[in-house]
């Protein structure tokens, strides 16, 4: 059985594996972003055309909100089958459905020609992309994670978390693009739907790369023993991976749901909310917030893998508090920089945040993956993080829109942030230490609803 010190995988194979992960998450992520980038600068017009332009914006926003209802429910499905069958067939899956959903919405009717129905159907699509993205993350860390070498874990796992700023930074650049050759009559008849219709090509290549590697080792382990014990009747009844986790694992569900607090709000206010931020209340063009957003995306895609290395040397812990601690310190100058309406500081206020935002997503994916035991991590990880996305990214952009509207002072918005980040530091606080964990710890955890193998590493860590 593999554990934290047998030898790494070959290197082609493990960048293989991330390469698999990486290109896939981009482009889920690439579809997901679109859709909040569409809906601060179009959808508004296009599907809500009776409100007032700022009622329109959080009547959009309340759709991109939907989308993120839909989360928990994928991370209940794909976490139960993940955990089940593999990872590899329902990162397929949930690969699939993104897609799909997001070239139909190209090709959906605007308000103006089949009425009512377009918010409506607008609204299932964003459902849809919603549930497989509730799927797609646990899957992608994990079959980097259960692959990867122990020793660098907290390295090789966030490069499927540079998915996140890579796809903005691929949704931004066509929106930014687009918008930029096309006058704003022309983007809002046609010019919009050409970014979802390109989704369908790069699902295509996005297949074809993840189809080509192989399911996870250490699920493979786990899998072999449990059906080994089934048939020696050695064993009680396997429970489902939901009871499971919920049995034993209730503790780290809760810390991951508190982690992802100020992770998920201030990811959304810094990229989505800022879109309507800086050119309703500090003049700037949509371009050039758009070109603020792009460049902050590149930084951020380059600083993840730095901050997972460094949670190898020092603790998953220590690099989360860091960036939860700096978020909440930086959102008054943030706001302070873009109110001067210079594209400098936008960018200065925008790529600070993004690289202290880095700090609490770069260690996320392996300090997830350590809490849980095999047979339930695909559960664990996609619960703890995705039913805390209801709470925390699906309403931020709609609450700091709301605080705008209502106070027309960006105060309110980053007291809302800071808030978010004092519940993120109490949850990493309390939290173990998880670096030295086993992934290839498979038994059934232990009376203390921890895993053997990683109760016992915890006393090896600092």
């Amino acid at each position: 059985m593999a554990s934290a010190t047998t030898a790494p995988p070959p290197p082609g194979n493990l960048k293989r594996i991330v390469a698999a992960s990486l290109i896939g998450t981009t482009i889920e992520w690439y579809d997901f972003f679109l859709y909040g980038s569409a809906a601060a600068l179009v959808f508004n017009k296009l599907f809500f055309p009776d409100s007032d332009p700022l009622v329109g914006t959080l009547l959009s926003f309340l759709t991109y909100a939907v989308g993120f209802a839909a989360r928990p429910l994928g991370a209940l499905v794909f976490g139960h089958y993940g955990d089940r069958l593999g990872r590899k067939k329902l990162l397929v899956l949930s690969l699939l459905l993104m897609g799909g959903a997001t070239f139909a919405i190209g090709l959906l009717p605007t308000h103006a020609t089949i009425g009512s129905a377009a918010p409506v159907l607008l609204t299932v699509l964003r459902l849809v992309q919603g549930f497989a993205l509730g799927g797609e993350w646990g899957g992608a860390v994990l079959l980097v994670s259960e692959h990867g070498d122990a020793r660098r874990r907290g390295f090789w796992a966030s490069w499927p978390q540079t998915g996140a700023p890579a796809g903005q930074l691929l949704a931004t650049g066509v929106l930014s693009l687009l918008t930029a050759v096309l006058s704003d009559a022309a983007f809002g008849a046609w010019g919009w739907r050409i970014p979802f219709l390109l989704s369908g090509v790069l699902v295509i290549v996005g297949l074809w790369i993840r189809l080509s590697v192989d399911e996870s080792p250490v699920f493979q382990q786990a899998l072999a023993r449990a059906e080994a014990r089934k048939a020696a009747q050695t064993d009680e009844a396997e429970r489902l991976p939901l009871v499971s986790v919920l049995r034993h694992h209730w503790r780290d569900v809760l810390v991951a749901m508190g982690a992802r607090m100020a992770e998920n709000i201030s990811y959304y206010v810094i990229t989505a909310f800022i879109l309507v931020y800086a050119t309703t209340s500090a003049g700037v063009s949509k371009q050039t917030a758009l070109n603020a957003v792009l460049i902050a995306s590149a930084v951020h895609f380059a600083v993840i893998p730095l901050w997972g290395a460094l949670s190898d040397r020092v603790g998953r812990r220590p690099v989360y508090l860091l960036g939860a601690v700096g978020v909440g310190a930086w959102m008054f100058p943030f706001f302070s920089l873009i109110d001067t309406g210079g594209f400098g500081s936008l960018l200065l206020a925008v790529t600070v945040g993004l690289v202290l935002h880095g700090g609490m997503y770069a260690p996320q994916a392996a300090f997830f993956s350590e809490m849980f035991a095999t047979r339930m991590r695909y559960s664990g990880a996609s619960i703890g993080a995705q039913f805390a996305s209801v709470a925390a990214g699906a309403p931020a952009p709609l609450i700091a829109t709301a605080l705008l509207s209502d106070y027309g002072s960006s105060t309110p918005i980053a007291l809302y942030v800071i808030a978010a980040a004092v519940l993120t530091v109490i949850a990493v606080g309390v939290a173990k230490e998880t670096r030295h964990r086993d992934l290839a710890d498979i038994g059934p955890s232990d009376a203390d609803g921890a895993p053997a193998t990683a109760r016992a590493a915890d006393a090896h860590t600092v």
